[in-house]
């Protein structure tokens, strides 16, 4: 894949305008719960400030109405913890493309946060006026935003068509380089962990995947499609039945490549407090709902992770929130951190699972992708990494 980086460019006294991915969770109060996203910007923006540039900082937060900002949709909080985090002032620019009277106050190394960019009117419709009017504030457009790649916007396509100079910063080009490392150019065996609840959201990816990889482990509701499809009984628990055949399909398109679950953890209903009984699938009632993958299953899966030379993995195995259901998807993040494998993880459940299970120091990269990290997967072109490819060459 080729693109520009921000670490191969000069940009000394530069305007650089920068998309990133500040869509940070907040409570009912505007008070921000996790500052994730925050920090994974900050390599891109102290390298560039470090340079003498002077940054531009935007993102999206929230679902606006564009042309109207309110309270919660407002990047104040962010600019907050960012001046926090970088141990300077953070101002925050609202009207930023109709009045750009605050560009001459700009200086070297300053960071200025231009308010919710989807409160500009034709953002989300990647409105071409728009574009050119935010190139035009810089010299240099750096797309840090993997989050945000899946999705053709002013700010992550439109702009990249008309800024005089277009990159990647640190954290998109590291997300791309960890995929292409994983999926492109892969380390065999490669085997691709998808769970989630639905078969039908995944289903493409699947399908795609399957292509791919040599081992597929499917698993939660998509894996009780494919019990359901080899007339396993899976009593009540999710699944989809109308996709039965789909799955009877994908199974025979790929044989050997669908490792499905011997045992699982069932209870009688969805509550923290159920009591997790184990069970071999003959022994599943009509009342129960699988909501983990039984020890059988994880000890079947230790030789394919060990002997693994890549591992993709998006998806819990079961219904690790609650404690009595956990220990399928423990035993699995456990697995991959062990594994010699290049491993790469992504969805907002995994990121979750691997930081409830204290892996993450062993996991070699944690997409911060969610959308973006399943379109890439499903082999898609994303129209922001697409717009970076376009403007590579000088």
């Amino acid at each position: 894949m080729n693109f520009k980086r921000l670490s191969d460019i000069d940009v000394r006294g530069k305007r650089v305008f920068i998309r990133a991915d500040l869509n940070v969770p907040q409570d009912e109060r505007g008070t921000i719960t996790d500052i994730t996203r925050i920090r994974a910007a900050l390599p891109t923006i102290q390298y560039a400030r470090s340079c003498g540039a002077m940054v531009m900082l935007t993102s999206h937060l929230g679902r606006p109405t564009e042309g109207t900002l309110t309270p919660a949709d407002s990047l104040a909080p962010i600019a907050q913890v960012l001046g926090e985090l970088l141990g300077v002032p953070v101002r925050l620019i609202a009207d930023w493309v109709a009045d750009t009277s605050w560009q001459k106050n700009l200086h070297p190394g300053e960071v200025v946060l231009l308010q919710n960019c989807r409160v500009n009117v034709g953002e989300k419709k990647n409105d071409e006026t728009l574009a050119k009017a935010m190139a035009a504030l810089c010299d240099i457009y750096v797309n840090d935003a993997f989050g945000t790649a899946h999705r053709a916007e002013a700010t992550t396509e439109g702009i990249a068509r008309y800024a005089p100079v277009v990159c990647a910063g640190e954290l998109m080009a590291a997300e791309l380089d960890a995929l292409t490392r994983a999926l492109a150019q892969p380390k065999r065996p490669l085997v691709a962990i998808v769970a989630g609840s639905k078969v039908s959201t995944k289903l493409t990816i699947l399908r795609a995947l399957a292509e791919k990889v040599d081992t597929l482990i499917v698993g939660g509701g998509i894996a009780n499609t494919f019990l359901l499809a080899q007339n396993h009984p899976i009593g009540k628990s999710l699944a989809e039945p109308d996709l039965i055949d789909e799955a009877k399909k994908l199974m025979a398109d790929f044989p050997g490549k669908f490792p499905l679950p011997s045992d699982v953890v069932c209870g009688k209903s969805f509550a923290p407090d159920a009591t997790a009984q184990a069970k071999s699938l003959d022994q599943v009632l009509h009342d129960d709902l699988i909501m983990d993958v039984g020890g059988q299953t994880l000890k079947q899966l230790v030789p394919i992770l060990e002997s693994a030379g890549t591992i993709v993995w998006n998806g819990p195995l079961g219904v690790f929130e609650f404690e009595g259901f956990d220990a399928g998807t423990r035993g699995l993040a456990e697995m991959i951190a062990a594994s010699n494998a290049f491993s790469i993880a992504g969805g907002g459940d995994t990121l979750a699972a691997i930081t409830k299970f204290k892996v993450g120091d062993r996991i070699d990269y944690c997409s911060t992708g969610g959308g973006a990290f399943l379109e890439f997967l499903e082999g898609k072109t994303l129209p922001a990494v697409a717009a970076l490819e376009r403007r590579a060459d000088p």
